[in-house]
């Protein structure tokens, strides 16, 4: 069962680094090779450049939330939404509720 993620070619999972201008300052962010793919692939979809995106990621996070708390966490999930078929889908998986510690 394992064999189709034990398997993969070990260039998907390396980290890369970027650095990145975002809310006035440089940045790195480091994810998988795997995530940078699909991150490019979003902005171009979305008509921007990665760095762009990236920036307006942050700011409407920001402006939504308050406070962008990890940022690479915020773009794996935003990876996966992307890749579970984004804004059409309407609801979210019950694992992906979490409630608040009390």
């Amino acid at each position: 069962m394992c064999e189709v993620f034990a398997g993969q070619d070990p260039q998907r999972y390396r980290p890369v680094n970027r650095s990145v201008r975002i809310g006035g300052h440089s940045t790195s962010i480091q994810l998988e090779a795997a995530f940078w793919v699909l991150i490019d692939e979003i902005a171009s979809g979305q008509g921007m450049s990665t760095s762009r995106f990236l920036s307006t990621l942050y700011d409407e996070a920001l402006e939504r939330n308050g406070t962008v708390s990890n940022f690479a966490s915020l773009l794996r999930t935003s990876c996966l939404i992307y890749l579970m078929g984004g804004a059409a889908r309407e609801a979210e998986p019950r694992a992906f509720h979490i409630v608040a510690a009390e």
